[in-house]
């Protein structure tokens, strides 16, 4: 009966959430309101910040990475459009938590995590929750997932020098691309990057943001 209660009372603080958080700042997508409605972001979160699961702010998980705050997971979900029969590659797994967002709305998302740690405890938080369509590797993201391209929307959780190239070439042609783009450390651009016929992208800004630095081959690396 507490567990019943608890539940009604999480579900309770994501319609607030939804209500007062994103919708008065733009979250119009039906299917990312829904899915946002859905997902438990208190099971993303260690216990000692379960309180905080449902505020308008990013919270510290292992590996001194964030999970984004819901606003922002909601704007970069949005800005992909997705739907059912989409596939996505999502750079970033970190706690689980945006995947699950994507896994409510489409049919296959693929995610790329480069702590084994983090890894193994969004497949644990996945296999939990009944997420039988999130597939999950390690490694380096800004390589993407070459495996399963091209994809339908790609979302990278960690803020680049550049696009990397790899991640471009997997998109579809009309597929969309969102990514923070800037500093290392600071203030960065979130990007909508939409896939022409010819290949090249057209750009937009959805504002700017401070992600964790996305590190790799084709992102702050060694040599930057």
């Amino acid at each position: 009966m507490l567990f019943q209660d608890n539940e009604r009372y999480q579900a309770m603080k994501r319609e607030r959430m939804v209500k007062e958080q994103l919708q008065p700042k733009g979250i119009r997508h039906q299917a990312t309101v829904e899915s946002m409605l859905t997902v438990p972001r208190h099971k993303f979160v260690s216990e000692r910040f379960q309180d905080m699961a449902y505020q308008d702010t990013a919270l510290p998980i292992d590996k001194e990475q964030t999970i984004s705050q819901p606003y922002i997971v909601g704007l970069m979900t949005e800005a992909l459009q997705p739907s059912s029969g989409d596939k996505v590659l999502e750079i970033g797994t970190g706690s689980g938590y945006a995947a699950a967002v994507l896994a409510e709305i489409v049919d296959e998302v693929y995610t790329v995590e480069r702590h084994q740690d983090l890894a193994q405890q969004a497949e644990d938080r996945f296999e939990l929750l009944g997420y039988e369509n999130i597939r999950l590797r390690v490694g380096d993201g800004t390589k993407g997932w070459v495996e399963y391209a091209p994809y339908d929307g790609i979302t990278i959780a960690a803020g680049a020098p550049v696009v990397p190239e790899s991640l471009a070439d997997q998109l579809v042609t009309g597929g969309r691309l969102v990514i923070p783009v800037g500093r290392k450390e600071g203030v960065q651009e979130l990007m909508l990057l939409k896939k022409k016929a010819d290949g090249k992208l057209a750009r937009s800004s959805l504002g700017q943001v401070r992600f964790v630095p996305l590190v790799g081959e084709e992102g702050w690396n060694k040599g930057r």
